[in-house]
């Protein structure tokens, strides 16, 4: 799926780790999406508008304080190993079933809370988890809070489930599917790295963008369940493939950034003589 100019201009501000992201640079990188300039400056300042982005200097942008709390969150991708321990067959539970439904932008807020923490609705308002993250319910109860979710929300720690609960509580999750997808993103990563040198840098940026985007987004909305009712060993496999696909991906928009025309035309050149070299062998 193509990215809208909001979404790109968001999340390379939160690819670059804090650096500031220039408005030229913003127009390069959506026009390898298709989208105009005029286009770019207006999501710029309606971003702006919106306190996710906040303007540095002249002509530059970093993260806003709207974005600020939802970027930290999501940054944390790189460290999920050490955001588990073992599960020993509790439950962390949320019930919303007291709070209002009629504030659209707190029922966006709290859903995307409880999305991002990987809780399913077990029975009507009552939302489920194994309490395998670290810090146990403590620290559950202050990061979904910290994301959008209501103080009055009760989270607590649940357990002794009578035999027909405890079986639908296990089966809100499908660990085999995502398994499957662990493994398939996975090789789809590195068949892509396998054959990147082959591509100009364009579609290289274009290409790992998207693929890795993706791929973030994956992990993001993990929901990061124990054995068994996960594959761990393929999860550790996937995020480390993530972590090196990053890795070239963000070395890749690097020398996207920095290539001025005249980069360009220098690189074009050589590549004619390579070619006229070869053709000459």
């Amino acid at each position: 799926m193509e990215p809208r100019p909001r979404q790109l201009i968001l999340r390379l501000l939160l690819g670059a780790g804090g650096t500031p992201l220039a408005a030229r640079d913003a127009v390069r990188a959506c026009a390898l999406f298709g989208i105009p300039a005029n286009g770019v400056r207006v999501a710029l300042a309606r971003l702006a508008a919106a306190g996710l982005v906040a303007p540095v200097g002249r002509g530059a942008y970093r993260l806003g304080r709207s974005a600020a709390t939802l970027a930290a969150d999501v940054g944390a991708w790189r460290d999920t190993g050490a955001r588990t321990r073992e599960w020993r067959g509790d439950w962390i539970a949320v019930h919303v079933g007291a709070l209002g439904r009629s504030d659209r932008p707190a029922l966006r807020a709290r859903g995307r809370a409880l999305g991002l923490l990987g809780l399913r609705e077990l029975d009507r308002g009552l939302h489920l988890r194994p309490d395998n993250l670290a810090g146990g319910v403590a620290a559950v109860r202050e990061r979904l809070i910290r994301l959008g979710l209501e103080r009055d929300a009760a989270v607590f720690r649940a357990g002794g489930f009578d035999a027909a609960r405890e079986r639908r509580a296990r089966s809100l999750w499908d660990g085999k599917a995502l398994g499957r997808g662990y493994r398939a993103t996975r090789e789809r990563l590195e068949r892509w790295l396998a054959g990147s040198a082959r591509l100009d840098l364009q579609a290289a940026a274009r290409q790992s963008f998207v693929l890795g985007d993706a791929a973030i987004r994956q992990l993001v909305f993990d929901p990061l369940l124990p054995a068994p009712l996960a594959d761990e060993q393929a999860r550790a496999d996937f995020v480390d493939a993530v972590i090196r696909f990053d890795a070239a991906g963000q070395a890749i928009w690097k020398d996207f950034l920095a290539d001025t025309g005249a980069t360009r035309r220098a690189a074009d050149a050589r590549a004619v003589v390579r070619t006229a070299v070869e053709a000459r062998r």
